[in-house]
């Protein structure tokens, strides 16, 4: 047995122990992570789906467990299903892939079956189009920062523009190909599964801007604009909810 997969098998049984102990009356759990996928090290986390069969409500925790961080996400199939739908209304499948990928433990294992199978029907057949309200904003944001990029501006501003752009161009680019996206490492990592030249000249614009110089970036991101029509400005609109107001006379009271 190699030493990743001594890991993998020494954080399963963490979560068994864990999954018995701190959520009793629990059903099942599926324990995903890198470590499960045999990417991890010690010292990665494992990510804990718990599944009862009925919940006031659902909650996530964290703590340690013979010294692996574990992530606790605990659920009854109801609630899972809410953000199993969340996964897919917002294009990051991050539940949707712990569900899927995951080791099932616990002793009611056959509770998890088809919860898993529509999690993988769902992750399989990818992210919703681009279109409506978030779409529109998607590309205003991005549209707006490129103009921030434009004209002469000290390094300093140029990197903190660049972050802010960062996940925004991530998201155009993934989803607007009908690919899952990811936030955090996870965007980068997506893209370069998707299309390795891209990612290349991804890691290199952003690279520059970080140093300074934003005019590969600024590139880069309205050819990934044109490819949605363009700057989004002229015309874009943004309601607030109707409920976005206090009421005269009740900060006081």
């Amino acid at each position: 047995m190699n030493e990743q997969n001594n890991i993998a098998s020494h954080a399963l049984a963490a979560a068994e122990v864990a999954l018995a102990s701190r959520f009793a009356g629990a059903a099942c759990a599926f324990v995903a992570g890198s470590i499960m996928r045999g990417e991890g090290t010690i010292g990665s986390d494992i990510d804990l789906v718990v599944l009862f069969p009925r919940l006031e409500r659902a909650w996530r925790e964290s703590f340690v467990a013979d010294d692996f961080p574990i992530e606790a996400f605990v659920h009854d199939p109801e609630t899972l299903a809410y953000y199993l739908d969340k996964d897919i209304e917002s294009g990051r499948p991050i539940m949707l892939d712990m569900v899927t990928s995951g080791v099932v433990i616990g002793p009611q294992r056959t509770l998890a079956e088809p919860i898993r199978a529509t999690a993988a029907r769902a992750l399989a057949a990818g992210p919703r189009p681009l279109d409506g309200p978030a779409y529109d904003t998607m590309r205003y944001m991005a549209s707006d920062l490129i103009d921030d990029l434009r004209g002469r501006r000290p390094p300093a501003e140029i990197a903190a523009i660049a972050a802010q752009l960062h996940p925004r161009l991530i998201d155009l680019m993934l989803l607007g190909r009908g690919a899952w996206t990811g936030a955090g490492k996870w965007g980068p990592r997506l893209l370069r599964r998707l299309d390795g030249q891209l990612a290349d000249r991804f890691d290199a614009a952003f690279r520059t801007a970080a140093l300074g110089d934003g005019a590969a970036l600024m590139a880069l991101a309205e050819a990934e604009l044109g490819r949605h029509g363009g700057h989004c400005f002229d015309g874009y609109k943004q309601q607030a909810p109707l409920d976005a107001r206090i009421p005269s006379g009740t900060r006081d009271q």
